[in-house]
């Protein structure tokens, strides 16, 4: 049974750091994309970054230069670092996997099948 576990939210001011991590179960972290999507109050989904099984990463333009995502295939596990964080930051954080395997079809954050619970992030003075 796949599960995802995120954990690290919470609130921080402007400019501040974050690092969010996620832990997979149930599942070889080897064979998966894997990535993060957040929701703001109001707002869609959006796709932040991804880190995929042959070794490439994404970031959505809103985030790049400041978020970086890792993975520890060891561990089962990823982490988003979050640099110089700003208010439009603020939104629950999603975990996602899909599988990939040797398809070598890797989907669009927002299509990945498997999600946690999230964590919340709140930019704010």
């Amino acid at each position: 049974q796949v599960q995802l576990v995120e954990s690290g939210g919470g609130l921080v001011q402007p400019g501040g750091s974050l690092r969010l991590s996620c832990a997979a179960s149930g599942f070889s972290l080897d064979y998966y994309d894997i990535g993060w999507f957040r929701q703001a109050p109001l707002k869609g989904r959006e796709g932040v970054a991804s880190s995929r099984s042959d070794g490439s990463t994404y970031y959505a333009d809103s985030v790049k230069g400041r978020f970086t995502i890792s993975r520890d295939n060891a561990r089962n596990r990823v982490y988003l670092q979050m640099n110089s964080l700003k208010p439009e930051d603020t939104a629950v954080y999603y975990c996602a996997a899909d599988f990939v395997g040797d398809s070598g079809t890797h989907k669009a954050i927002l299509e990945y099948p498997y999600w946690g619970q999230g964590t919340q992030v709140t930019v704010s003075s």
